[in-house]
């Protein structure tokens, strides 16, 4: 993440006390390996946060449980690379849309998806950052490639990014109401849709 940690992957965090994160992986085997933790991640954040396990994880991805507490000192660490990870995918696959109300309702429902659906994922987006400047570097890494994959989706009219903003704010708030069963999935899927519309201005 940061040149300190590519240069003592294992110091401590002393706020913390958790190791601080390692620099992410530069060889082909490394990278394979960095992928297929977060390939196996991603089906276990359907799960609630508190019956996640890493060494649950890194029997699944085959992997030493050392070689995954490298990258990922804590559970929380892990979800929020997983979904850093998920929103890279979308940025690239954005790149090849058509930037309309539609198409924005689209990219929004799936931000909206993969949090409603990822319980795990979602308990480390909500809670604060604490004192661990890991999570907080990711945790600011997720809002800057949130923002990004909204703004290049948006017509040239609506390339605003607090316009964005306002559209990540409300899919927080629309995924909590659904958790807290203040409102239907269907009925918060609705809400978003009419969002977007009077964003692009349709």
């Amino acid at each position: 993440m940061s040149a300190a940690n590519s240069l003592e992957p294992y110091s401590l965090d002393l706020t913390t006390g958790l190791p601080r994160m390692a620099a992410a992986p530069t060889t082909p085997r490394q990278l394979l390996r960095y992928a297929r933790i977060l390939r196996t991640a991603a089906g276990f954040a359907q799960r609630q946060f508190d019956t996640l396990s890493l060494s649950d994880v890194a029997a699944r991805a085959d992997v030493p449980l050392g070689t995954l507490y490298r990258y990922f000192p804590s559970t929380a660490h892990l979800m929020l690379a997983v979904y850093r990870q998920q929103l890279r995918e979308l940025r690239d696959g954005v790149r090849q849309r058509q930037g309309n109300g539609h198409a924005l309702a689209g990219l929004m429902m799936e931000i909206f998806h993969l949090r409603v659906m990822q319980p795990g994922v979602e308990h480390c987006l909500i809670r604060p950052a604490g004192k661990d400047s890991d999570t907080a570097q990711l945790l600011r890494e997720i809002d800057a490639l949130s923002e990004e994959v909204v703004v290049s989706l948006s017509s040239d009219s609506g390339k605003d990014p607090v316009k964005a903003r306002i559209l990540l704010h409300l899919v927080s708030g629309l995924v909590q109401a659904v958790r807290c069963r203040r409102l239907s999935l269907f009925e918060a899927e609705k809400d978003l849709k009419k969002a977007c519309s009077l964003v692009a201005g349709e």
